[in-house]
């Protein structure tokens, strides 16, 4: 594995998110969140991670997948991390916040 840093993270997630879920995900805090949970990631490698489901009171534990790793084998603070979705539902937190939850 290189030392270097990375310049592109891709991770994907089930395309099960909600709307509410994906804007929480999308955020430069969330971002920078994985960045350090994934530093030294491997294509293939899967995480749960924890995201906010608002005023329902409960988290949802979501799954990222690592799908590439470009220019480097270290993420640091200045790799970009793109968020793509791959075919799949969400598992746990309120079903509220879900696809299939209420609209």
């Amino acid at each position: 594995m290189s030392s270097e840093t990375a310049t592109r993270l891709v991770l994907s997630y089930p395309s099960g998110l909600s709307e509410w879920g994906r804007d929480q995900i999308e955020t430069g805090r969330y971002r920078r969140y994985l960045r350090r949970v994934f530093e030294t990631p491997a294509v293939g490698d899967e995480r749960e991670e924890f995201v906010d489901v608002g005023c329902c009171g409960s988290s949802l534990d979501l799954t990222f997948r690592v799908e590439a790793v470009e220019a480097g084998g270290r993420v640091g603070e200045d790799t970009d991390v793109d968020l793509v979705t791959r075919v799949g539902e969400v598992e746990g937190g309120w079903r509220v916040q879900s696809a299939g939850g209420p609209r």
